[in-house]
């Protein structure tokens, strides 16, 4: 009976361990990113830039 008490204390956080590492396996497995995707990226990075800097140029003193 105490190892039945053992194994439902245990398996919350056997459980949690098994999927973060099932996550993090997949993550690295499928990050591939297509040409599209970093060209996106890049773009509404630099539109963001841009509008930082319009914002500051517009709020000073």
């Amino acid at each position: 009976m105490d190892s039945l008490y053992l194994l439902a204390l245990l398996a919350c956080p056997v459980g949690m361990g098994l999927m973060m590492w099932f996550m993090m396996r997949g993550r690295a497995v499928g990050s591939t990113e297509n040409p599209d995707q970093h060209n996106e990226v890049a773009r509404l990075r630099a539109e963001v830039d841009s509008l930082r800097a319009r914002d500051q140029h517009e709020n000073r003193p």
